[in-house]
């Protein structure tokens, strides 16, 4: 393969609702270009994407796949991403690297939940984007009524640029509004003849194509100019304004293809090549410090990996985009994140699974290496005496979490093995070893991601395992003041044990004063403060820990103890086990013995009486409570509002985005399970929801009642 400079390269994702075609479009579109010599289809699982097993098995894209071809003296980058929300993380990687986006839409369905949910994310990684209605031969296909549905959803800068002539099962021609010509194909597809326009659609073309160009000259002042003067622009000026347009994404140009059929594929590669920015048309890369890198081939060579996989015979392979200047076979490279050396030994242009050796790579183009000693996805490599950190991938917060272990408990260094790789493979998936919760729990975008996950366990990596229900971290506090003392003695022949102390806890509030005085069951308690420690814990909230020692009863070296005691029991809450949060503890008082008394024992006291104050202060458990934001249609809107308020939901608000109506809403974790599915279920596929941490809140008194018996159990059981 030849190389190619900058301007020579396009960069474009495929994205869509799945059954749009992205598929079969990458699989046109890399025969059209001579990279593939015959085309291969989804159902007979010989396409170059969808190229894994469990995805043949599906018959839909689960991982995005990285492939080229050229057509026309350009090289097009090709990304095609999957289109369930599930596996949306392989959507919003190659958005993260790519120049602009091909949206495709179903000429049967319109604007469907998937490209609701790509269209957003084009919105945030502000994407040229070109939209393709496809499946225009389809027997239900309604292109006008796909467009309308377009122009609705993506407003007044949707233009045509293209219209089929039939759609439908005999589609085989369209017209052309850029160069006013009229594409007619075979039964089969192939190469179109192109001949001027029909008579009978000449004067709709006219008309389209005014208002093409009009939407052309808008985006540059200078075609303003040139199309007053002239009452139009020629083809070479349409393109130019067509290109300031995309990139400016001021121009949503809609073409039509039939791709199964290889009808129009050509066509729109040559737009691509023609029109679509190339990396050093658009705004300069920023790094996190904010340096801008431009993506020139003669500046210091910088990648960014946005993609690692694993092959059996190969070992890992790091795709990479081409940051800024130019990189060879045998380039010392320098990892930003380890500052390790790392020797790119060969350079791949890949198709799929399919590479093809290449010796250069410029600024704007991807390709992709092997046996990279410690570069994983997220990873900026750098030349000598540039240390640039491109941002992470921005990957979407996970919206589903289940617990998992070995089906044999030998296999648990294989699964966690296996774990942190389908990790490195797709980042969305998130593992948490929880020492609290004594779980492993993976978090994922839903029940269908994590199901895959674990075909790979049993089927790819051998190690079976079971899904369990995750355990809630719920958090333990108290709501009012209570003492106690506690005396620790053991004597077993040698040196003895002693240790007594005596103490106060009250809830810690961020910024109130500690007290001086107490009365408790009657009884009144003077605090004399004679210093004080704030820990901030690792799980949340404070422990404060007071020393009201007067007259030496307890020796100031045996504090420490105390407090670990404390601590020990504030890792280990004594209502159910959670961790407790926003205590004060005042240490007034105790005894000691000048031979028994050592640190254990006052650890033991301390956290002995800690624990009997606790359950006497109002204990509560506090459950983590997330904000849950639902997009979910109008027709559906009370259906999701009946479930969530079955799921102890605390409304905030509602408002309209785009065609959908907005829920936003405060829910406990511990009603969040399976929710994913549910809503799905309610909604036909057509909602979507994210969900941020908010606060912990206390839980209901029956249901704390529930957890304190289930605990109970549970101990008794061990």
């Amino acid at each position: 393969m030849k190389n190619y400079t900058t301007d020579k390269v396009k960069s474009v994702a495929l994205v869509g609702n799945a059954g749009s075609g992205k598929t079969t479009m990458a699989e046109a579109m890399l025969f059209e270009g001579g990279v593939i010599e015959r085309r291969g289809e989804v159902k007979n699982n010989n396409t170059v994407s969808d190229c894994n097993p469990i995805e043949h098995e599906n018959e839909s894209s689960i991982y995005s796949t990285v492939m080229y071809t050229e057509y026309n003296d350009r090289k097009i980058n090709i990304l095609d991403v999957p289109g369930a929300d599930d596996f949306v993380g392989g959507a919003v990687s190659s958005l993260h690297v790519s120049d602009a986006a091909l949206m495709l839409i179903n000429a049967q369905h319109g604007v469907e939940v998937g490209t609701e949910i790509h269209s957003r994310w084009l919105e945030k990684f502000n994407k040229p984007t070109v939209i393709v209605i496809n499946h225009c031969d389809h027997d239900k296909a309604n292109f006008e009524k796909a467009f309308e549905s377009v122009k609705e959803s993506f407003g007044t800068h949707v233009v045509l640029a293209q219209f089929p002539v039939n759609a439908g099962p005999g589609f085989n021609a369209l017209v052309d509004l850029i160069q006013m010509k009229q594409y007619t194909y075979g039964t089969d597809g192939g190469k179109p003849e192109i001949t001027e326009i029909a008579a009978e659609h000449q004067e709709r073309a006219e008309e389209l194509r005014n208002e093409l160009i009009e939407k052309a000259a808008e985006n540059d002042e200078k075609l303003m100019e040139i199309f007053f003067e002239n009452d139009g622009l020629t083809e070479d000026e349409m393109r130019t304004g067509i290109t300031a347009g995309l990139i400016t994404r001021g121009m949503f140009p809609v073409f039509c293809t039939a791709a199964e059929k290889n009808m129009g594929v050509g066509r729109l590669l040559q737009f691509i090549g023609n029109a679509v920015p190339s990396a050093h048309q658009l705004a300069a890369a920023k790094t996190e410090d904010g340096t801008e890198v431009a993506a020139d081939a003669s500046a210091a060579a910088s990648i960014f990996v946005f993609k690692t996989s694993f092959e059996s015979h190969i070992g890992e392979v790091n795709y990479f985009r081409v940051m800024s200047g130019k990189i060879a076979e045998g380039v010392d490279l320098t990892n930003s994140r380890t500052q390790n050396k790392e020797r790119l030994s060969q350079l791949f242009a890949a198709y799929g699974k399919n590479r093809t050796k290449v010796t250069e790579l410029s600024a704007g183009d991807f390709g992709c290496t092997v046996k990279l000693k410690n570069t994983a996805s997220n990873d900026t490599l750098c030349a000598p005496g540039t240390s640039y950190v491109f941002p992470k991938v921005p990957y979407p917060n996970p919206k589903y979490r289940a617990a998992i272990k070995p089906l044999s408990e030998g296999d648990e260094e294989k699964l966690g093995e296996a774990l942190n790789r389908l990790h490195d493979e797709d980042p969305t998936v998130i593992i948490e070893y929880s020492k609290e919760l004594r779980q492993i729990i993976i978090h994922g975008q839903g029940e269908h991601h994590l199901n895959i996950l674990k075909w790979h366990l049993d089927n790819v990596f051998n190690v079976p395992t079971e899904f369990l229900a995750p355990k809630i971290p719920y958090r333990e506090t108290i709501t009012k003041a209570a003492q106690s003392d506690y005396r620790h003695k053991k004597q077993s022949g040698g040196a003895g044990q002693f240790g007594e102390v005596h103490m106060i806890i009250e809830p810690y509030i961020e910024g109130t004063p500690e007290k001086t005085a107490f009365k408790i069951n009657g009884r009144d308690y003077k605090m004399s403060i004679r210093g004080k420690e704030e820990h901030t814990l690792p799980w949340g909230g404070k422990l404060q820990f007071i020393n009201c020692i007067v007259g030496g009863s307890i020796d100031a070296r045996f504090l420490p103890a105390i407090l670990k005691g404390i601590m020990e029991k504030m890792d280990q809450g004594p209502l159910t086990g959670s961790y407790a949060r926003d205590i004060r503890v005042y240490v007034y008082d105790g005894k000691m013995h000048p031979v028994d008394s050592n640190e254990i024992s006052f650890m033991l006291a301390g956290r002995n009486a800690f624990s009997t104050a606790f359950k006497n202060a109002g204990p509560k458990i506090m459950e983590p409570v997330y904000i849950v934001d639902v997009l979910v249609p109008s027709d559906r809107m009370g259906d999701v509002m009946s479930d969530l308020q079955g799921r102890r939901a605390m409304v905030l608000g509602m408002s309209s985005e785009k065609g959908f109506e907005k829920i936003s809403a405060k829910v406990p974790l511990a009603e969040m399970s399976k929710y994913s599915t549910a809503l799905s279920s309610l909604t036909n596929g057509r909602a979507m929801y994210s969900m941020t941490f908010d606060e912990y809140a206390p839980v209901p008194g029956e249901l704390q009642d529930e957890l304190l018996k289930a605990y109970a159990a549970e101990e008794e059981e061990d």
